[in-house]
């Protein structure tokens, strides 16, 4: 079997890193069926600030490519969810879950919230 996109970026990235990715995804995804009030909501807890409305756009544009990727790969959601040691919440849809453990992986890699 030949490397999925999500395979590579698992290797890239430290186990405690994605299981801390997937718990602000949780908390993003309890606070707001809004995908612009998530991000908001995910960048107000990293980056202690709003985002301006660039980056909400390429933000969007990224979860929606996950979401893109992750239907077409779906074993890749159970995989993802399963790195750590905290079980992800059962109450919330997998796909969707694993879909936003992807965006909020890129808040917790951006310089901004890696250097304050």
């Amino acid at each position: 079997r030949t490397n999925t996109p999500l395979q590579a970026f698992v290797t890239m990235n430290d186990p405690q890193w994605l299981e801390a990715a997937r718990k602000l995804a949780e908390r993003a995804l309890l606070a707001t069926p809004v995908a612009e009030a998530r991000l908001d909501f995910m960048a107000r807890l990293t980056l202690a600030r709003p985002l301006t409305a660039k980056e909400t756009a390429v933000l969007l544009r990224s979860a929606e490519i996950f979401r893109t990727r992750l239907s077409v790969h779906a074993e890749d959601v159970a995989a993802l969810l399963a790195i750590g040691d905290s079980p992800a919440d059962p109450k919330l849809p997998a796909p969707e879950l694993a879909q936003w453990t992807m965006v909020a992986s890129q808040f917790l890699n951006l310089d901004e919230f890696l250097t304050k």
